[in-house]
């Protein structure tokens, strides 16, 4: 994906230059190839959330990687306060777009062996490393997902608007733009759809597990040392046993008690629901209950499309993917959440109830997402009711679990905190659970504090001179406290 990704960039900026030479490019003495990577830099610079992000290296070492600039933490927090924080910014195309899309419209421009127009081609560039850029942190937001998918989208309805989205035989002059494709039969009209979900499968969070991660015993295990999550892990094994005797009765010839194996997976951010989702895909695996055990992991926008039919379309493709697995849906009330008649995600959800049908032993689907909101969308049709009535219910943690969930992501990552230190952490935990909000993430709390302190140790210790091993994986309290 790395070396496709920069050679398709490499590409653009070549046509960049070509268009530029036949009165397409800018006349302020820009050069294309420097318009587009500006344009790139600032589409990257707007999807970065800053609360998910306090430290940027992530997102500084992709640019220098990609693009070949290089910012500071500071300085990329100015560029992007300074280039997409106006509104307009999110609403208009890249400067770039738009002279693709004008030499494309000259019928100057040369389409690719699979009739993409070359603004379609930019456009897929934006798509790549959007991807790309949020897939390299550890864990995107809901509000960095949302940047990514609404400004494609714009740059999608801006490309369509000029009919040279979808693929055809040439760039269709100006003039008779108006009159395209009105005599195109229908089967041609989904040549781009097609197109696009060609390559989805490879964008989708797909975990497979190998023969050395599926052993029972040591699964169960795993499950036992989660920290809290009690109930949680007696409903698990309270479910795990059902279905081991009920494929016992079946391998005996007798009847088998009625299993539903869809659930509902309720709580708060950070409490662990994807965690016990990926666990369970191997346990159901270990015990025959799937016959491929792998999980998928998606979103509303795997899921949801922005035009009539093409909704379907993509959340059959999702679900035949996880056909011998679980399909792991997050935030899955957002699929109910439009209230205004131009929303797509009710498409998704009749799309969905129809293959469950089709595929019940063969499939088992997980909905996630807040308590309440996951009660109003299983509540707001009928067929998602009647499929998923097994609740499991995630509790937030503890101030000592959050304690314990630190000191565990210290282990795993070869940092100690001192003795003051740990009391700090305990101290910090307890007021955090004490104080908190609707917008309390528990174990994602957790692990960006860490990775905060982990920054201010890098900080404190990048100065002296032979720095020891216990130096280096030393955490003290001034390296732990939030000012």
């Amino acid at each position: 994906m790395l070396m496709s990704l920069k050679q398709e960039l490499n590409d653009c900026y070549m046509y960049g230059e070509i268009i530029s030479h036949q009165g397409f490019g800018p006349e302020t003495g820009i050069s294309m190839r420097e318009m587009i990577k500006f344009d790139l830099l600032q589409f990257l610079a707007y999807l970065i959330d800053r609360e998910s992000s306090p430290t940027l290296y992530s997102e500084i070492s992709f640019i220098h990687q990609y693009l070949g600039e290089y910012f500071t933490p500071n300085k990329l927090e100015i560029f992007k306060v300074e280039r997409t924080y106006d509104k307009s910014f999110a609403e208009n195309p890249p400067r770039s777009l738009t002279y693709f899309v004008k030499a494309d419209l000259s019928g100057k421009s040369a389409y690719t062996t699979k009739g993409f127009s070359k603004a379609r081609n930019l456009y897929n560039i934006y798509v790549k490393m959007g991807q790309e850029f949020i897939s390299s942190k550890r864990e995107a937001s809901a509000k960095e997902l949302e940047a990514f998918t609404s400004y494609t989208a714009m740059m999608e309805e801006y490309i369509r608007s000029f009919k040279l989205f979808e693929p055809g035989k040439g760039p269709i002059p100006a003039g008779k733009i108006a009159n395209a494709g009105k005599n195109k039969k229908s089967s041609d009209k989904n040549d781009g759809v097609e197109s696009k979900l060609d390559g989805m499968k490879g964008n989708l969070n797909v975990k497979e597990f190998s023969d050395e991660e599926l052993n029972y015993e040591d699964l169960m295990k795993e499950l036992n040392t989660l920290v809290g999550l009690d109930e949680v892990k007696r409903d698990i094994k309270s479910l795990v046993n059902l279905l081991k005797v009920k494929k016992m009765r079946e391998e005996r010839g007798m009847k088998q008690p009625s299993v539903s194996l869809h659930m509902v997976f309720s709580g708060n951010p950070g409490t662990g629901k994807t965690t016990v989702a990926r666990l369970l895909s191997k346990i159901y695996k270990c015990i025959d209950v799937v016959p491929k055990g792998h999980l998928v992991e998606v979103d509303r926008s795997n899921l949801v499309e922005g035009y009539v039919g093409q909704t379907a379309i993509k959340t059959k493709e999702v679900v035949e993917s996880a056909l011998g697995g679980i399909l792991f849906i997050d935030e899955a009330y957002t699929l109910t959440a439009g209230k205004d008649g131009k929303d797509f995600g009710q498409e998704a959800v009749d799309t969905l109830l129809k293959l469950m049908e089709d595929n019940r032993d063969n499939l088992v689907v997980i909905v996630a997402g807040y308590t309440d909101l996951m009660k109003e969308f299983v509540e707001s049709n009928p067929g998602l009711k009647s499929r998923f009535n097994k609740y499991i219910f995630f509790k937030d943690y503890t101030g000592e679990q959050l304690y314990d969930i630190f000191m565990s992501m210290c282990d795993k990552q070869e940092y100690v905190p001192n003795s003051a230190g740990k009391e700090y952490v305990k101290e910090y935990f307890n007021g955090k659970v004490e104080n908190k909000d609707e917008n309390f993430a528990n174990a994602r709390e957790v692990r960006n504090y860490l990775e905060r302190s982990i920054s201010r140790q890098a900080s404190r210790i990048v100065e002296l001179e032979n720095v020891s091993d216990k130096q280096l994986k030393t955490l003290t309290k001034s390296d732990l406290e939030e000012k």
